[in-house]
């Protein structure tokens, strides 16, 4: 549950400020605190700054708090309108900490400025705020959190309260919450509950290709990896969400591997670690749906989420074996740990079969994604020029950052089999998220597709306004890209 926003057109004054226990500052960006005006409370501001050395500006990347002669907590960060969103968003959400450590139900926003500066500083800070405020499941005797309830904001105020921002924030804390649930609580058939309960609630419609189904359809790279589960809970749900006035069809697909042992090819107990957030793709796809539907975009989207688990039993697939896929392409199996290419193999060729305007995909694939990017980013693949531009201007957009990768053909030679269609995977690892790719691009047939490699999806300490380890990156990304999908023309 979000916490309710409070919105104030005049600035926070003195007896504000006063009367508030925890406030955040949003200031714009000036090398002298003399040039700022109607802020309240500069004396303690400088003396603050003075104590520990720094420049004012220097707030817009090291935010400082202070106690008040009335006991208020006040911390000040500066925004610079002209760095990328994911640097204001970062400003913000260490801000925000400094003030959340005390776990308080309501904090005092004010924002400052000219009219421009103030409307641009408090969508920002709504959003970090909301994205942080609620607490993410834990199994705690006593828990570490509060929850925040009230946001008062000062300065500006939209008639619609920020709606946009609400519910990318909705959309992000359904895919942390997902995320970060213990495997044995969100296995296959109760994560299918959940979402089955939420399409429900939300009037979507929705269908499930269960294990029995999917045998009977010949998806066979799918059930390779299902089939090593004891329990046959394994299925590709499908979502559909139809506006009015719908002028594109997107068909978003995510990795859903709720728990991922890595199969007969055992992952050490280091690696193995934090497995149950290898579903992370799907949350960020029904996130993103959540978010579309709350805003109303006009786009119809179709959410496919391949549900499952990969473990090791007797009847897990194994190297060397050869399956047949959805779409009649013949798999040599190289690596039982590449699951995650596996089973969206058959579910993007769903997804392809209702020819959507385009298919973009969301997937904790690849270890060498990580070893190129690290955690701040996430990398994506487009089949033209166009597609990646668009997916590069969603990340400066929304604040998540992402970088593009090669999709040549000729890095195919190192998936050519000498028994099937094409290897799963290569042995030698080299490039393998470029790999990974070529291998799933076999099963989009011609439809436009994007592919997210979720590297960004887990950054130690937070990343750009998330403050917790499990970033719900995508989400954001995802509303933006429809958003200006939505506007662009045929």
């Amino acid at each position: 549950m979000l916490a309710r926003l409070e919105q104030n057109s005049v600035l926070l004054s003195d007896d504000d400020l006063g009367r508030a226990q925890h406030a955040l500052l949003v200031l714009p960006k000036v090398a002298k605190l003399e040039a700022l005006r109607g802020v309240p409370c500069l004396d303690a501001l400088r003396a603050a700054l003075a104590r520990r050395k720094k420049k004012p500006e220097e707030l817009a990347k090291t935010p400082v708090a202070t106690d008040l002669p009335g006991g208020t907590l006040a911390a000040w960060v500066m925004l610079d309108s002209a760095r990328p969103r994911f640097e204001q968003y970062t400003a913000l959400r260490k801000g925000l900490q400094l003030v959340l450590a005390e776990k308080p139900e309501s904090v005092s926003i004010g924002v400052f400025g000219t009219a421009a500066q103030r409307r641009r500083a408090a969508a920002l800070a709504a959003y970090t705020a909301w994205v942080n405020g609620t607490p993410l499941p834990e199994r705690k005797k006593e828990p570490d959190s509060a929850v925040l309830t009230a946001i008062r904001l000062f300065g500006h105020r939209v008639p619609e309260g920020h709606a946009a921002e609400r519910a990318i924030a909705q959309g992000n804390l359904l895919c942390r919450d997902l995320t970060v649930l213990p495997p044995n609580e969100l296995t296959p058939g109760n994560y299918r509950a959940r979402v089955k309960a939420l399409a429900r609630q939300r009037g979507w419609q929705h269908a499930e290709h269960d294990m029995k189904g999917l045998r009977k359809m010949g998806a066979g790279a799918f059930v390779a990896v299902a089939q090593g589960s004891s329990e046959e809970d394994a299925a590709i749900v499908h979502l559909r969400y139809r506006p009015k006035g719908a002028r594109r069809n997107v068909a978003l697909v995510g990795k859903g591997i709720c728990f991922d042992t890595g199969g007969h090819n055992l992952k050490p107990a280091r690696f193995m670690q934090g497995m149950h957030e290898d579903m992370n793709g799907s949350a960020v796809a029904l996130g993103i749906l959540l978010a579309a539907a709350e805003l109303k975009l006009p786009v119809a989207v179709d959410c496919w989420m391949a549900i499952a688990q990969n473990h090791l039993s007797p009847r897990a697939y194994k190297q060397n074996d050869v399956v047949t896929a959805l779409n009649g392409t013949t798999i040599e199996v190289v690596h039982t740990d590449a699951e995650g290419r596996m089973v969206l193999a058959d579910t993007l060729t769903l997804a392809a079969r209702a020819k959507p305007s385009l298919i973009v995909d969301f997937a904790t694939l690849t270890g060498s994604m990580h070893t190129a990017l690290g955690d701040r980013y996430s990398g994506i693949f487009a089949t033209s020029p166009a597609l990646a531009r668009q997916a590069l201007a969603a990340g400066e957009a929304s604040g998540e950052r992402v970088c593009a990768f090669p999709l040549d053909a000729d890095y195919d030679e190192a998936l050519e089999s000498k028994i099937a269609d094409v290897k799963q995977c290569s042995m030698e690892g080299a490039a393998d998220h470029i790999l990974a790719t070529r291998f799933l691009s076999r099963f989009v047939g011609d439809v436009p597709w994007i592919h997210m490699d979720l590297s960004g999806s887990s950054c130690k300490g937070g990343l750009g306004a998330v403050a917790t380890d499990v970033t719900g990156f995508g989400v954001a990304w995802g509303v933006a890209f429809l958003k200006a999908m939505a506007g662009r023309k045929r």
